[in-house]
């Protein structure tokens, strides 16, 4: 039997991605319910929606494959790119203005019911 896989992603999050790489890092290559256990009482900004995107991972799964619960899954990828950035201008002293970026980030996660070696990818655009 082939390996069961479901991906979920978040799109255009208003969270900078060095900030939620922090956060996904924390439950890469963990068992999906210990990692809502742990997602749920992240005490950064980003652990929200990164627990909205590993759920929906998971019901990806249930849907999809029959899966009965989380602890069936392990999430075997998880990565953050840099999604578009909301340019902003501050006014400053002598008529001058500063620019203000407003980064978003692209979350994605994968779940499978095998532990496969934890990919750490190296995308475009990140640093």
């Amino acid at each position: 039997m082939a390996d069961i896989m479901a991906r979920a992603s978040t799109r255009d999050v208003r969270i900078t991605p060095m900030k939620a790489r922090r956060v996904v890092d924390l439950v890469r290559g963990m068992k999906a319910d210990e990692a809502l256990a742990v997602l749920k009482f992240a005490p950064q900004a980003a652990g929200e929606t990164v627990y909205k995107t590993v759920a929906s991972a998971v019901a990806n799964a249930k849907t999809l494959h029959g899966i009965r619960d989380a602890s069936e899954l392990w999430i075997t990828e998880a990565f953050v790119d840099e999604g578009v950035t909301l340019k902003r201008f501050r006014p400053r002293a002598q008529g001058r203005a500063f620019r203000i970026n407003k980064r978003t980030s692209h979350i994605t996660v994968v779940v499978s019911d095998t532990k496969t070696p934890v990919k750490v990818q190296k995308r475009a655009g990140a640093h």
